[in-house]
């Protein structure tokens, strides 16, 4: 992996943009873990927590949502590479008042990083949550989301 003369590795010599090429790296063992918040209204969360929602159990469909967006991540943004994910965990908590709180861990043996999986995971699993509870709450806030640590690789470890 070769930056270019600006220092970025996305783009090729002429300053477009390109998948870099990870064939020469060694595989190792790589994690990274994102969050973010959806704020919804008192009520919203109550409905959530007791399963009272009319299209289903919301975080069961938002966990499966999240595992599908980070296993899918490629597909989702142009330059990352398709990955070969060995774990997804996406777990919730809340505040007992208005914010859900999410969390995905991603983990993989490879040549690459697992940040955008972890991202993406979160993202996917919030608009699902926003989906199935929008009729009864469209004002929900999503974000901030962020990458709360990344272990593995070239560039070391990394906590928020």
């Amino acid at each position: 992996m070769t930056p270019s003369k600006d220092g970025f590795t996305h783009f090729n010599k002429q300053g477009r943009a390109n998948m870099v090429d990870v064939s020469d790296k060694e595989a190792t063992r790589r994690v990274a873990s994102a969050q973010t918040t959806v704020r919804m209204l008192p009520e919203t969360l109550t409905l959530i927590r007791s399963g009272g929602m009319a299209k289903g159990d919301v975080l069961a469909v938002a966990q499966i949502a999240g595992i599908m967006g980070a296993k899918k991540t490629s597909e989702w943004i142009p330059l990352c590479h398709p990955l070969a994910l060995t774990g997804v965990d996406i777990t919730f908590s809340d505040n007992s008042n208005d914010e859900l709180y999410i969390e995905a861990t991603v983990k993989i043996t490879g040549k690459t990083g697992v940040e955008m999986e972890a991202l993406t995971a979160v993202s996917a699993a919030a608009l699902t949550v926003y989906d199935m509870c929008k009729a009864v709450d469209r004002a929900m806030e999503i974000g901030p989301t962020r990458l709360m640590e990344k272990r593995g690789g070239k560039s070391g470890d990394y906590e928020r």
